[in-house]
């Protein structure tokens, strides 16, 4: 469960982040704690990604189904996690191009 921890904290601080400049406030200097929590976040779902291509691999090899249940479930893992980073990336993106709309 780390992994939905840390990519829930990237949404946290993002929110947190749109919410002090709505408020006037500026960004925090030396951003580079949200930078390392991206980082992190998007190694996380790299590796989910990683488990679930060696589930795969080891259930082809295998040639048997014994284990199905938990290649499955490593794979939603991979394509929700996936999916989640997504939609983070946009809405980087979107508060992005807010801030360059804006007039100084």
């Amino acid at each position: 469960m780390a992994e939905d921890f840390s990519i829930r904290q990237v949404e946290l601080e993002l929110n947190r982040l749109k919410e002090q400049l709505q408020q006037g406030g500026s960004a925090p200097k030396g951003g580079s704690s949200f930078g390392e929590m991206l980082k992190e976040a998007i190694s996380e779902v790299n590796q989910l990604s990683n488990a679930a291509d060696a589930a795969i691999e080891t259930q082809l090899s295998s040639g048997e189904s014994t284990d199905l249940h938990s290649t499955m479930i490593a794979l939603e893992k991979a394509d929700v996690s996936f999916q989640l980073m997504m939609q983070i990336r946009n809405k980087i993106l979107e508060a992005y191009e807010e801030i360059m709309r804006m007039s100084v």
